[in-house]
């Protein structure tokens, strides 16, 4: 009688084990989320919709982009809704360096200590450093020393932003300070035209319109971008600035590889699409798919590199 209880509880208890693996091994088999920490239309959005929609043709399960703005200084709501979720693959978070970079460090709880791993980083957003074409400068160098003598009023997106704060330590580093600096709701042709700012720091796409009107003194990429190929990328103008603004997928730390290796799938064949490369050739962005480990050491590097600019601009 005991043993045949034991025998039929082995059983129940292999039986339980074997289906955990068995539904481990179905994932996904409900809908997934990827969480945008942004307004929808921009081009970390768009991206990832293409991911959702080819995830879902994949594996036949429902998957969106659920956008989450956050404010205070960053993306906090949408990356914490990803920190406080199970670690099972279908809360997917698609971040901008910020996140990853800055988020454990500034004092937000739900993001202390670090809570995401990369899937892989797939987008360079096109930020440049620009002038109107009749400024008396066309370099950095020259943009530098021209400013040593004279008011260069700057505009960008706002001193949090990387490209915001690469700018101002470029200038640090060149000896020499911005005559004075505003942030901007849009940065474009107008901008320039209007002499609101005398250099901006914005997406190269905004310009797009006027490029020939417009000159283009530097990308904060790091690598050129192929659309203004003349530009150097800010790395090649000062090491130690070797640092752009990125996105990619984040889960959490405790995520199975396997679920992860089915993700990485989808992400890495949708980035070398011919629509998600469309979106690459009419922006100037740079859409591409780093694995994970290559994203983990970029994160690494770009903490490093964040926190020299920050001490320099203290």
């Amino acid at each position: 009688m005991k043993l045949t209880h034991l025998v039929k509880g082995a059983a129940a208890a292999a039986a339980l084990g074997l289906s955990a693996v068995a539904a481990q091994a179905e994932y996904p088999e409900k809908p997934v989320n990827f969480i945008v920490p942004w307004p929808p239309g921009d081009l970390e959005d768009v991206l990832t919709r293409m991911i959702a929609d080819d995830f879902q043709a994949e594996y036949g399960v429902a998957a969106a982009v659920v956008n989450k703005p956050g404010g205070g200084g960053g993306p906090f709501p949408g990356a914490i809704e990803v920190a406080n979720a199970a670690p099972d693959g279908y809360t997917v978070g698609s971040f901008v360096i910020g996140v990853p970079v800055m988020g454990q460090q500034i004092d937000i709880p739900p993001l202390t200590p670090e809570k995401f791993d990369p899937l892989g980083i797939f987008l360079t957003y096109p930020f440049v450093i620009a002038t109107s074409a009749d400024a008396p400068y066309s370099t950095m160098a020259e943009l530098a020393a021209h400013a040593k003598g004279n008011d260069v009023a700057l505009g960008h997106f706002g001193d949090v932003l990387t490209p915001t704060q690469v700018t101002k330590a470029f200038a640090k580093n060149a000896g020499f300070e911005w005559g004075s600096d505003a942030a901007f709701d849009a940065l474009d042709c107008n901008t320039l035209a209007s002499g609101d700012a005398d250099v901006i720091n914005t997406t190269l796409r905004l310009i797009l319109p006027c490029l020939d009107q417009v000159k283009v003194l530097v990308s904060i990429t790091d690598e050129r971008i192929p659309l203004v190929p003349d530009a150097p990328a800010i790395g090649e103008l000062d090491a130690s600035l070797n640092i752009a603004l990125w996105n990619g997928l984040f889960v959490t730390k405790d995520t199975p590889q396997d679920v992860r290796d089915k993700i990485i799938a989808v992400a890495e064949k949708t980035m070398m699409s011919d629509r998600a490369q469309a979106v690459a050739k009419e922006t100037g962005a740079l859409v591409y798919w780093q694995n994970a480990g290559d994203s983990s050491a970029r994160v690494a590097t770009d903490i490093a590199t964040m926190a020299k600019i920050g001490a320099l601009l203290d």
